[in-house]
């Protein structure tokens, strides 16, 4: 019986996944596409279906209408399924507001960082986990909004969470390129999310903490330097993002192995270089470096300015992020309990409303 995927979000990010699974997967598979823009689901279907004639791919794809933001209607769609994988790509806060800066939203991003956002990355990946709970599934699940994070608040509230996909994934994968490594386990790489930034800017312009990097278990001593040549765009660069997982979602689906990067593996902070055995996810660190320190050195990004979730699961903002936030919400910058997640979203889609409309 060929396995089925499960695709919940049909924007850009969604639209990449699905058309790279179409262009290379080599076995019989199934892939359900859930949301709630009928329109865009019928396209997504025939684009995708195109690609699949034009590459001479054995896939099938299915489309399911459903508003994630609907009472129920994650348990709904994973029971009707009953995926093989999941993979949740739908986000009510679009990548596209790390380019924006005409209003106050846009601005507290630009100056807090991306955690400001965390709150709606997390709602509907959270939502998703937890239908998988109730329903027992033991199917993987591949959380594509803003995982290094996300994927922590995830974990705070009892949910599985397998990784997300992008973020150390576009660094390792633009390395590699770059280096002709076409050997995907001679490369390695720590990356956080923030680490982005340095790489979307001019190669005489960058400063700060660089990602760390080996070459066949050498730790690169200039990373700036060594991969000067590699620029991302300000924009998101969802063609290598959305790309990076494909080949680890088919491997899930089809019980094989696979290395490559990801971030938050199994809700850890930032993105590390992994192994897929059976079914498992594990570091794949080069012998230099402890887990330990590889998730110390991941986490003190989010401990200097960010989004951290304590033992306690209590998540608090830090850094300049909590400074910007109390200027405009107090008591929003004291950060949450993760249990009050959804009563959280509302309150910040209020301040959020309310700075959009200022320019």
């Amino acid at each position: 019986m060929e396995p089925t995927i499960l695709l919940t979000g049909t924007g850009a990010f969604a639209a990449r996944i699905l058309f790279d699974i179409a262009a290379t997967v080599g076995t019989p598979t199934r892939v359900v596409l859930a949301g709630r823009n009928r329109e865009r689901l019928q396209w997504l279907k025939v684009a995708a279906g195109a690609r699949a004639a034009i590459f001479n791919t054995p896939v099938s794809i299915v489309t399911r209408e459903a508003d994630l933001l609907a009472l129920g209607a994650a348990t709904e769609v994973l029971d009707e399924t009953k995926p093989n994988v999941v993979v949740q790509a739908a986000s009510v806060q679009t990548s596209s507001v790390i380019a924006g800066s005409g209003d106050d939203w846009s601005r507290l991003v630009a100056e807090g960082g991306l955690s400001a956002t965390a709150v709606f990355q997390a709602l509907l990946s959270s939502r998703v986990a937890a239908a998988m709970t109730r329903l027992g599934s033991t199917a993987p699940l591949i959380n594509c909004s803003f995982p290094d994070v996300v994927n922590g608040l995830i974990k705070a509230l009892g949910h599985r969470v397998m990784c997300g996909m992008g973020n150390v994934a576009i660094l390792s994968n633009a390395f590699a390129a770059d280096r002709d490594l076409m050997d995907r386990s001679r490369i390695k790489v720590l990356a956080h999310y923030q680490h982005l930034g340095a790489w979307r800017r001019p190669a005489e312009a960058r400063a700060g903490s660089a990602p760390r990097v080996w070459i066949d278990d050498e730790e690169i001593g200039n990373v700036f330097g060594t991969f000067r040549d590699v620029k991302l765009t300000p924009e998101p660069v969802i063609d290598i993002s959305g790309a990076s997982g494909v080949p680890m979602i088919l491997a899930l689906a089809q019980g094989r192995s696979w290395t490559g990067h990801v971030p938050g593996p199994y809700g850890l902070p930032g993105g590390y270089p992994v192994q897929l055995v059976d079914g498992v996810l594990d570091l794949d660190l080069p012998p230099s470096v402890s887990r330990d320190e590889a998730v110390a050195w991941n986490a003190r990004f989010e401990e200097e300015n960010g989004l951290v979730v304590g033992a306690d699961r209590h998540a608090r903002y830090t850094g300049v992020l909590r400074e910007r936030l109390a200027q405009h919400s107090p008591a929003l910058a004291e950060g949450f309990d993760v249990v009050d997640l959804e009563g959280i979203y509302c309150s910040m889609q209020d301040l959020r409303t309310r700075l959009q409309k200022r320019a």
